[in-house]
C-alpha cells in the first residue's frame, strides 16, 4: 500500500486558520472550459515514503512568459487575451525524509476536466496541472479534488507582495524578496521562505515551507534556494 499523510482532517483547520487574502494580486483571470485532461507520462522512478512537510512552490508567471508570449502550449498564461498573472502555483508538493521525497505514487485516480477547469487561474496550465496530481498529489490524498482543494485554501492564504513595486527598488536582493514575503505573511520568517533565481539573477520561484500540519516551517538547504545577499531583479512584463 502507499503510504500517504492523510491531509483530510486538516481541511477545516485550514479554512478557519489561514487570513482571507487581502487582494495584494491585482491581475485577472477568467478560467477557460476545459474538455479533456492531458495524459501525463512518468519522467523518473516511484518512490512512496512517509511525508515530513510539504512544500507550496509560486513561480513569478511575468518572467516565465518573458519568452513564451507566442508560443500556443502557453497560450492561456502567457498571452495576455484572458488576462495576466503575477505568482502563480507551480505546485503543491510533499516532502520526505532526509532532504527526500515521494513521487509517482501509484493511484487509479484521475482529475477531471471541471476540476482542472477550476485551477486554472491559480495553475494556468492544463498540463503541468495535471502532472503536479500525478506527480506529487497522489503521494498526499486518495482525490484530485482533495490535493487541489488544499492548494487553493493555502495560496488564498496568503497575501502576495507587491512585488511589481518591490522591482524598482536599487540594490534588490533574495532576501529582501523573501523579507517583503514574510513582513506581508503573519506567522512566516524570511527562513520559511525560498527564493529561486535563475541562472541570470532574474526571480524565477518563490517556495514556501511547511511542516505536517500545514504550518510555516524553517526551509532546507534545498528549497531555502539564493542567499540573502544575492543580487536580484524582477522582470515586470514589459
Amino acid at each position: 500500500m502507499t503510504p500517504r499523510c492523510s491531509i483530510s482532517p486538516v481541511l477545516a483547520l485550514l479554512a478557519f486558520a489561514l487570513p482571507a487574502a487581502a487582494g495584494a494580486q491585482a491581475y485577472q483571470c477568467r478560467p477557460p472550459a476545459i474538455r479533456s485532461v492531458p495524459q501525463v507520462v512518468p519522467d523518473g522512478p516511484q518512490r512512496t515514503m512517509p511525508v515530513t512537510g510539504y512544500t507550496l512552490a509560486l513561480s513569478w508567471s511575468p518572467e516565465f512568459c518573458r519568452f513564451r508570449k507566442e508560443s500556443r502550449a502557453h497560450r492561456f498564461q502567457c498571452s495576455g487575451d484572458r488576462g495576466l498573472f503575477g505568482l502563480v502555483v507551480h505546485g503543491l508538493w510533499p516532502e520526505g525524509p532526509r532532504g527526500s521525497w515521494p513521487q509517482w505514487c501509484a493511484t487509479p485516480a484521475k482529475p477531471t476536466p471541471a476540476e482542472i477547469a477550476r485551477q486554472m487561474c491559480l495553475t494556468p496550465s492544463a498540463r503541468l496541472a495535471a502532472r503536479q496530481w500525478a506527480k506529487h498529489g497522489a503521494c498526499m490524498a486518495k482525490r484530485p479534488a482533495t490535493y487541489f482543494r488544499v492548494t487553493r485554501i493555502l495560496f488564498g492564504g496568503l497575501r502576495l507582495p507587491d512585488y511589481d513595486r518591490i522591482s524598482r527598488e536599487d540594490g534588490l536582493t533574495a532576501g529582501r524578496i523573501r523579507t517583503a514575503f514574510a513582513e506581508a505573511n503573519r506567522g512566516w520568517s524570511p527562513a520559511d521562505v525560498g527564493v529561486k533565481l535563475n541562472e541570470r539573477g532574474w526571480l524565477r520561484e518563490i517556495r514556501l515551507c511547511y511542516d505536517k500540519m500545514f504550518r510555516p516551517t524553517r526551509c532546507d538547504t534545498r528549497r531555502f534556494g539564493a542567499k540573502d545577499a544575492a543580487p536580484a531583479r524582477i522582470w515586470r512584463g514589459l
